[in-house]
């Protein structure tokens, strides 16, 4: 349980870091004034001052802020603070500083997957047969394990998804699939089939194979500097479109809400990919920082999406909402937050309970 805790500070610290960080920075750029920059909420535990900036550590660590100032419209300020006064700044800069602390935890990402290619390559899983299984297509047309797949209707194959993904197109017409044995090369027509399976959603597809499994061969590519940048950004946008397809199953209860987690299940997989190494727990902090990236960008009050709808309102009327309206639609916010963290709580402690 420590092991966990322990894990969980980290990769918390990590991700609430990273993201304040970055309406830190741009705020301090554009000559916005920083009050104090806080990881955790409530009472200040221990912190400096430095300049006009409180930096400190607060009691409650699950989340942070920073707070500038002018941040709030309402807010009475010195007038030889209002050049410092984010209310003050232009819809544009607002709109930037408040776009910098999910863009921040895209970054992280990027950044993580870059120096894992750049240090250790691109790992290529090799279209090599593990398992050809009896009564499927390959095994009926001589497939077996240790043969290595060389092409597919004379297109050229050199990794595991380009095969998958040339017997998916098939659409179940007969394809003529080359391979290497002993040193030789041979070609087998297969008619692939139509079976039942399910995605990484859990959800159940119908998709066309011909029953075979990778072998887990792989080799490993270097990459240069652009490559391995280029990659970083492939991974985390892919990491992207997951994760946002995910929220839109459970919006649309095609995905059953159980499946979101809170502290406690992130404090147990933080634990688990912490004992199974570092890299893993760094690829975790990559997978969750998007996650925090995405979540902050929903139309939700008091979250920098709900900001930016605010910046879009007023960007169309040509002035701000107005505060009452503002402060209606926090509160709504807030308590649509309080709600899904009680239900996330609640789906934590009925894992442990019931798992």
């Amino acid at each position: 349980m420590s092991a966990n805790i322990i894990s969980l500070v980290i990769v918390l610290g990590v991700l609430i870091f990273v993201h304040e960080f970055g309406h830190f920075i741009v705020a301090k750029i554009l000559g916005v004034g920083v009050e104090k920059f806080s990881l955790g909420f409530g009472p200040r535990i221990v912190g400096k001052k430095i300049g006009m900036t409180d930096y400190m550590i607060s009691a409650v660590p699950l989340g942070g802020y920073v707070k500038m100032v002018g941040e709030k419209p309402d807010e009475e300020i010195d007038n030889s603070l209002l050049p410092l006064s984010f209310s003050h700044k232009g819809l544009f800069k607002r709109t930037l500083i408040v776009l910098a602390g999910p863009a921040f935890n895209f970054l992280l990402s990027v950044v993580i997957f870059f120096v894992f290619f750049q240090v250790s390559g691109l790992p290529i899983m090799q279209p090599e047969v593990g398992e050809a299984q009896k009564g499927m297509p390959a095994y009926e047309g001589g497939v077996r394990p240790g043969d290595r797949v060389v092409s597919i209707d004379g297109k050229p194959v050199s990794r595991w998804e380009e095969m998958a993904d040339l017997i998916k197109q098939s659409r179940g017409r007969p394809v003529r699939i080359g391979i290497l044995r002993d040193g030789s090369t041979f070609w087998v027509n297969v008619v692939p089939k139509l079976i039942a399976s399910r995605n990484l959603f859990g959800e159940q597809i119908e998709k066309y194979a011909i029953g075979i499994t990778a072998s887990g061969a792989v080799t490993v590519k270097p990459l240069n500097l652009f490559q391995s940048a280029a990659q970083g950004v492939m991974q985390t946008w892919q990491i992207t479109k997951l994760t946002v397809l995910a929220i839109g199953k459970i919006l649309t209860g095609t995905l059953s809400a159980k499946t979101l987690g809170g502290p406690i299940m992130i404090a147990q997989l933080a634990g688990q990919q912490a004992k199974a190494g570092i890299v893993n727990l760094i690829f975790f902090i990559a997978l969750l920082s998007v996650n925090l990236g995405i979540i902050n960008l929903l139309p939700i009050p008091v979250l920098d999406g709900g900001h930016l709808v605010f910046f879009l309102i007023e960007a169309v009327s040509r002035r701000p909402l107005n505060l009452k309206m503002r402060e209606i639609a926090q509160q709504i916010g807030i308590f649509v937050l309080v709600l899904l963290m009680i239900y996330v709580f609640y789906n934590d402690i009925a894992r442990i309970l019931f798992d």
